[in-house]
């Protein structure tokens, strides 16, 4: 089976990266997002529960039956540990389902979107090309803050858990000045998308 043409596509906390990545898919794109396989492992009945529960007991799963969020958030900021072993579970199951979507794509390449593709290492070597959505930090903050209950000390302390602007940049083939609009943004996205259906058709 032909192996995929794949894109990772990062960037800090409030960047745009859903954004890009629902323009990428707009234009014909196969996007693996691996957030939202979080969120489907860790819903009620999701596969990732059961394993939750035997870690951190009953006190880390919802009445609904899906991992309590926020407890969970709070418990792996104040002990890194905890966030380690939260990570120990979750991560290969989330590897495995992403590399099963990215294999089963039927487009022309595949956008796989890793909030923390450059810190995790374990993404990098699967990704013919990574791709950056840059804004300035002060900017991420802002955006954050409107669509967020999260204090501005609390973004901060996300931003400071995750590569500094400066390693994502020096990491990425490809890199996405979102720091504008939306129309902007689509703009960058299908002069990529140009560039990506060349490159995958060279590889294929």
């Amino acid at each position: 089976m032909r192996r995929p043409f794949v894109v990772g596509l990062t960037g800090g906390i409030g960047s745009g990266k859903s954004a890009a990545a629902d323009g990428f898919a707009a234009l014909g794109a196969a996007v693996v997002d691996t957030d939202l396989i979080a969120h489907q492992l860790t819903a009620a009945g999701g596969g990732a529960i059961e394993a939750l529960r035997d870690a951190f007991g009953n006190a880390a799963i919802s009445e609904t039956g899906a991992l309590d969020r926020v407890a969970m958030r709070e418990r792996v900021f104040a002990d890194p540990s905890e966030r380690q072993r939260l990570e120990r579970i979750l991560h290969p199951m989330i590897r495995r389902e992403s590399d099963r979507q990215c294999g089963l794509a039927e487009a022309p390449y595949v956008v796989l979107v890793v909030p923390l593709l450059i810190e995790s290492g374990g993404y990098v070597g699967r990704c013919d090309r990574i791709c950056v959505v840059d804004v300035p930090e002060q900017l991420q903050i802002e955006r954050v803050l409107r669509r967020s209950g999260l204090s501005s000390d609390r973004i901060r302390s996300i931003m400071a858990a995750q590569a500094s602007r400066e390693t994502r940049r020096a990491a990425a083939d490809d890199i996405i000045d979102n720091s504008g609009d939306l129309t902007d943004l689509r703009s960058r996205v299908e002069t990529l998308h140009r560039l990506y259906l060349a490159l995958a058709a060279k590889s294929g």
